[in-house]
């Protein structure tokens, strides 16, 4: 052996490099061929069973950065869970039915008008199955594990006819009926919408003041008094019906000098009004409770034989307006519900499409509702009812698909009761755990003031509603049918719905007294989304062998909480009396870096695969877990770049590791705990600490806190401190030196947990790790969580709340590190190599040192150290109250195998460029390196 190789004892050649984006795939192929989902699965079989159910994303373009949080985040549970004595299977989903897949073929030019029904399905599930396979190919490129090729799909029959018969329990409890009252519309899907599928956005509306003189005052009021109505549609009063007061509210009667017509309002709000008006010397002459209002009848301002009756309701406040609020039955629920109290007709003089009809009046028919809102400011003018227009500043409700306002509007719609289910639902929403806890309380007054749930749509591409006709018009809903058809879904397909007759579909021989001649007709409507995604914990959880009902984990973004998490909450205790799942993890939005919503039309957005490529899938799992997920994220390229940054940290981290324990081999050289030096039994003890400390917020899905303390073990615990000063051993130390064992062992074992407890957030790099190192498994992924060991805490716990001995050695490194920056200030010396230290104590730290017996020269990787008491203490040294520390340069010559400077460097004769410790490991270890004798020339 050279002299030279014996500089370098221990650092051998180690080649890991990165190359992620072209790795990974390499990686993720071998998975793949190997069978590892099914191989975990395997190995997993008769554990305790955990289901994380997914919830599934549209099947309508490519993924993006909101996709890659919420399914990376799953896939580091199921991941955790799967190592750590648990069963846990994935099994992803797609929600493939809906509006969003319909106008895409409409984009592409099909007209489904011109086509059959079953036709243009046909078209939709294909493009749906395309975006599929699109999706997922997105998803496995992040490297998710899971049942890849035995997804769910809202579209198979067998999810199909489990969703037919969670409508068949809920119409055995009376749940689903069909009536006629307002609902969301959107004129531009041209469908009604559930609330779950409305967002709200903020709108400037023409905000009307208008006066309804009174007919019948009943005694109470004279005909030539008005009533102030307020209203931000005008374009509804067309189909004005009433006014609707609060029976607590106090009312005045009031005129302004110059008017000789008398106004009623709020009198709370008659100042601001006046002002708003332009009214002079405003004279109150009376005032009068609502509830004595009751019953009397106003004039229409502009329909001449319409007469509007004042109504009592709970939902007028004096917030703003005028506290008195037109009233269209046909075009809002609150006025729906006053309406039917006082038996008013219902009327709703606008299409599907958002255009008024001819009961609007011959002025209106055929305009667009927003346009008529003109008309009707312009004959209120012309009636002198107008007193004052104005913008409005308020939210108002939108189709979160295709971005356009919607409507209230009364049609003929099925419903399934959310009102005769609500305590029942409240009830077992008691036992699910929230995180953040807040969301309990979220859901829970979501459902409080939820309405009933409007589940039909008048649209193509969706499971049919189940429902018969009989000859006089009865709806037919029976179990016999309904399972019947659910048997047929199962077996063909929804597309029968559309391919047989009505009597086709029935149970043979199916009669019914409503049709005395055997006919019978279909209903039209599609179900509502939502019922098909919300019926997934059975048409998946219930309906699959290796699954279970209920979930232990729903995991989304917040606003399933109006959307997936509470359609399924509704069904599931609906229809099996039980949530559906035992735990509810809400994450926030992904946004760009000022804080927007990412949008294409805005091009703010940051695809996964364009940091995938450029970087690799483990930076983008990596930035999952150093964000609060809890919240909304920011995305940017640079935060992409800083992740990548932590992760180089990590990965030469390893490489060091796996480097410095290539000639060691566990089964042979591993050295027991006991045996171990001081220092190399506290570093497992804090790895330990680490590993319980990790694994416990992997218990609480609390991967920023993971993260955190990655880095911070890593770079502080690791880098800045034990692999620091390995080198003085690895390096140094004969190769089989109990004192180098010791450090490998303790290294090999960092390396091993560390790989481990990575694999959930970065097991593209662990698999690689796993290659150079010498375990049982031959893939990291078939191994199992470390188990937190039973360490011996001598000199890491103190008794009273004290520092622990290993702490106050750690304190008193921290002052060492001062005293040398100082000195480094100073130009005293260089790197710490350079220095010698006096170290004057008290009979504390003394204690302290003796009783860890550590090497504390080598630790602190200093040239020369001595200790002397704390009274000795020169004027020149830095006091820091328990130690004193003066700093020189050291003293001697650098020893080119150690590096340090020491006086005794070239004692032995035969190694004239090392120190008197480095010439007799090397003689001992290498005596054939020796120079004496030895002719240079």
């Amino acid at each position: 052996m050279r002299i030279k190789d014996t500089l370098n004892l221990g650092k051998t050649k180690f080649k890991m490099r990165g190359n992620l984006p072209v790795k990974e795939v390499d990686r993720q192929k071998a998975w793949a061929d190997n069978k590892l989902y099914q191989a975990r699965q395997k190995l997993n079989e008769g554990k305790p069973t955990f289901i994380l159910h997914d919830g599934p994303p549209y099947a309508n373009g490519p993924i993006h950065m909101g996709h890659a949080m919420n399914k990376i985040s799953k896939d580091i549970i199921v991941r955790y869970k799967s190592m750590s004595g648990y069963r846990a299977p994935y099994v992803p989903g797609w929600d493939t039915h809906g509006l969003p897949i319909e106008q895409q073929l409409t984009k592409a030019g099909y007209d489904r008008k011109k086509m059959s029904t079953s036709e243009f399905r046909d078209l939709c599930r294909e493009y749906a199955l395309k975006q599929v396979d699109q999706q997922r190919d997105g998803f496995k490129r992040l490297g998710v594990s899971a049942d890849w090729d035995n997804p769910y799909l809202t579209l198979k029959p067998e999810f199909e006819a489990a969703e037919v018969r969670v409508f068949g329990k809920m119409v055995e409890r009376g749940l689903i009926y069909r009536g006629k009252k307002p609902v969301y519309w959107s004129w531009s899907s041209e469908s009604a919408m559930a609330e779950a599928e409305v967002e709200y956005h903020d709108v400037t509306s023409p905000s009307a003041f208008y006066a309804e003189q009174v007919v019948d005052g009943k005694g109470v009021l004279d005909d030539d008094t008005y009533f102030v109505v307020w209203t931000t549609t005008p374009w509804t009063i067309p189909a004005s019906e009433g006014i609707t007061i609060d029976a607590g509210i106090e009312y005045a009667v009031v005129q302004p000098a110059g008017d000789d017509r008398k106004f009623v309002l709020a009198s709370s709000l008659v100042a601001e009004n006046a002002e708003r008006f332009g009214w002079e010397d405003v004279q109150t002459l009376k005032t009068v409770m609502g509830r004595d209002l009751e019953n009397i009848t106003a004039q229409h301002p502009f329909i001449a034989d319409r007469k509007l009756v004042v109504m009592l309701g709970d939902f007028v406040t004096t917030d703003s307006g005028t506290g008195l609020v037109h009233t269209a039955p046909g075009l809002g629920e609150d006025d729906f519900n006053v309406g039917a109290l006082y038996h008013l007709p219902v009327l709703v003089p606008v299409d599907d499409k958002g255009y008024m009809t001819e009961e609007a009046g011959p002025d209106f028919k055929g305009v667009f509702y927003e346009d008529a809102n003109q008309i009707a400011l312009d004959k209120l003018k012309a009636a002198n009812a107008l007193l004052k227009y104005m913008p409005y500043e308020h939210s108002y409700p939108f189709d979160w698909r295709t971005k356009k306002p919607v409507i209230f509007r009364a049609t003929p719609q099925w419903f399934a009761s959310v009102d005769k289910v609500r305590d029942e639902i409240l009830d077992n929403l008691k036992d699910v755990k929230f995180q953040p806890d807040w969301g309990q309380r979220r859901l829970a007054n979501m459902i409080k003031d939820r309405g009933d749930w409007v589940i039909s749509r008048q649209r193509v591409w969706g499971v049919p509603l189940p429902i018969f006709y009989a000859e006089d018009g009865t709806p037919i809903l029976e179990t016999e049918t309904i399972n019947h058809v659910a048997d047929l879904f199962g077996k063909f397909g929804s597309n029968v719905w559309f391919d047989r007759d009505a009597k086709d579909l029935l149970p043979e021989g199916y009669t019914n007294e409503h049709s005395p001649h055997g006919q019978f007709t279909k209903e039209t409507d599609i179900m509502d989304v939502w019922f098909d995604s919300g019926t997934s914990h059975q048409g998946v959880l219930a309906e699959r062998d290796d699954l279970v009902y209920p979930a232990d984990l729903y995991l989304e973004g917040s606003d399933q909480y109006r959307g997936w998490f509470n359609s399924s909450l509704i069904t599931s205790v609906a229809a099996e009396g039980k949530a559906p799942y035992k735990q509810v993890v809400s994450q926030g939005f992904t946004l760009d870096k000022d804080g927007h919503k990412m949008s294409k039309s805005l091009g703010n957005t940051i695809a996964p695969s364009e940091i995938i490529k450029k970087m690799g899938a483990d930076i983008v799992r990596l930035w999952v877990t150093s964000v609060d997920t809890s919240a909304d994220v920011r995305v940017s390229t640079e935060a992409f770049v800083k992740i990548s940054d932590s992760y180089k940290k990590l990965r030469n981290t390893m490489r060091y590791l796996l480097a410095n324990t290539s000639d060691f081999d566990p089964k042979t050289d591993a050295v027991a705990v006991d045996d171990l030096t001081a220092v190399d039994r506290h570093m497992l003890y804090r790895l330990n600490e680490f590993t319980k400390s990790v694994e416990d917020h992997y218990e609480h899905y609390d991967f920023l806190s993971i993260y955190k303390e990655l880095m911070n073990f890593v770079i502080t615990e690791l880098s800045a401190f034990y692999l620091d000063f390995a080198k003085d051993v690895l390096y140094i130390e004969a190769q089989n030196s109990p004192a180098r064992r010791s450090m490998q062992t303790v290294f090999y074992q960092i390396a091993v947990t560390l790989t481990k407890l990575l694999t959930p957030i970065l097991p593209h790099t662990t698999e690689e790790i796993w290659t150079f190192l010498k375990e049982p498994e031959d893939f990291v992924q078939l191994a199992e969580m470390p188990a937190v060991m039973d360490l011996p805490t001598v000199n890491e716990v103190a008794a009273d709340g004290e520092p622990s001995t290993w702490a106050q050695f750690m304190k008193l490194r921290s002052d060492v590190l001062k005293a040398l920056e100082e000195a480094r200030n100073a130009k005293l010396i260089g790197k710490a190599a350079e220095a010698h230290l006096d170290l004057y104590v008290n009979a504390d730290v003394q204690a302290m040192l003796d009783q860890l017996d550590v090497n504390v020269q080598q630790i602190l990787l200093v040239s020369g150290l001595d200790l002397a008491t704390y009274d000795q203490k020169p004027a020149d040294a830095v006091d820091f109250g328990d130690v004193a520390i003066k700093v020189t340069p050291a003293e001697g010559q650098e020893c080119q195998r150690c590096r340090l400077i020491k006086q005794d460097v070239g004692i032995d004769s035969a190694y004239p460029d090392f120190c008197a410790r480095c010439a007799a490991i090397v003689r001992e270890n290498f005596p054939e390196t020796a120079t004496e004798g030895f002719d240079e020339k």
